[in-house]
């Protein structure tokens, strides 16, 4: 195993410190990484804690396909290695700016396309070290699946948004790049897409992420399901043949789709441009069978049906999870417009059983309630 820590000190004793004088205060601390997503959750204040020095590829065996790495490593520093070997994550987290760190991936438990067919960000934590609201420096799990055993804390970080602990090392599970990928695209409306993406669902067929959206606002612009293959060369092939045969629809160039990919993980396709400054960007997050939502808004849908996202102001909070929740699933404000949407919840409120664990878990890990207060 070859070990690359690229810092010197082997022990975070400073973050510790800063930690545990906010503790004694009770003087709140705003955790910050790359602040990439400083947007997502409510806004939340305190004493910034930087994890910037806290970086460096600690252990890397690629024939085990695990990696160790301090929170504060820059993810496309922490991707490029893994590129150099053939492997990634494969479910593509995404990029909303320059400097997000590993530690902020796991923390926002955000997903690319996809994440449908190959897990989420908890899936692939093998083991956390963190500093919990006492200042006491903590370590969950390990580097292999087997090693998870009673409460699986570690996994409990990812999504936190840094209101349980402040993340340090983290040992993550890698997956190899697919020896093949294809993208297929289809003319199809909505509901038609939906059905088409659910009779795929049940066969046998590679099918890695959708996307479908209306090609532009003017009226009568295409609406397009776009379908992305990833697997062995031979099914992929087959995949191919038998999809387009079936549907019609047409293979995109590599390159092209490669890059319409990025631009759906990273929200910079022009879907994602905010059509009014007073409009928010809300994720819905439903079950895949779900079906076309009556609502009077333009949406991108993602993850064979499971993720649509739409613009719409804040005051359609109500409507918006009221119609999510309709169907078994709940909507998320994730950009704020302009104005802020101030008194406007982020996410959606939590059954009384759900918030009585998350209460139990802040109490144990922060009890002083120090850690990014009110992000959730």
């Amino acid at each position: 195993m070859a070990a690359m820590s690229s810092n010197p000190s082997e022990h975070p004793s400073a973050l510790i410190d800063q930690v545990r004088s906010a503790a004694a205060s009770r003087q709140p601390l705003r955790i910050v990484g790359g602040d990439t997503k400083v947007f997502y959750g409510q806004p939340t204040t305190g004493t910034p804690l930087s994890m910037g020095g806290w970086s460096g590829i600690v252990s890397f065996e690629p024939t085990e396909l695990v990696v160790t790495v301090r929170a504060g490593t820059p993810l496309a520093e922490l991707e490029a290695v893994l590129a150099e070997k053939g492997q990634c994550f494969p479910f593509e987290p995404p990029r909303f700016g320059q400097g997000g760190t590993v530690g902020g991936m796991v923390a926002a438990g955000l997903a690319g396309p996809s994440r449908a067919a190959v897990g989420s960000v908890r899936d692939f934590v093998l083991g956390a070290q963190f500093i919990n609201g006492r200042g006491e420096l903590l370590t969950f799990g390990g580097q292999v699946m087997k090693n998870v055993a009673g409460y699986d804390v570690s996994r409990v970080m990812a999504g936190s948004l840094g209101t349980l602990a402040v993340l340090t090392e983290l040992s993550l599970k890698v997956l190899p790049v697919a020896p093949a990928e294809a993208t297929l695209v289809f003319e199809r409306g909505q509901a038609d897409a939906l059905e088409q993406l659910h009779r795929w669902g049940g066969q046998p067929l590679p099918i890695n992420a959708s996307c479908w959206v209306k090609d532009g606002t003017a009226p009568g612009a295409p609406e397009l399901l776009f379908v992305r293959l990833r697997g062995a060369v031979a099914a992929v092939e087959a995949a191919c043949t038998r999809m387009t045969q079936e549907a019609g629809g047409r293979r995109m160039d590599n390159a092209q789709a490669a890059g319409d990919w990025s631009a759906c993980r990273d929200q910079t396709l022009p879907f994602f441009n905010p059509p009014s400054p007073d409009l928010c960007l809300w994720r819905l997050s439903l079950p895949q069978t779900a079906p076309v939502l009556a609502l009077p808004y333009a949406q991108l849908v993602e993850w064979q049906g499971a993720q649509r996202w739409l613009w719409a102001p804040a005051s359609a909070a109500t409507e918006l999870r009221t119609a999510a929740a309709a169907v078994n699933g709940h909507a998320t404000l994730f950009r704020a417009g302009a104005d802020g949407a101030l008194g406007v919840a982020r996410f959606s409120r939590q059954s009384p059983a759900i918030e009585t664990i998350t209460q139990r878990l802040r109490a144990q890990f922060d009890p002083a309630g120090i850690f990014n207060p009110g992000r959730t």
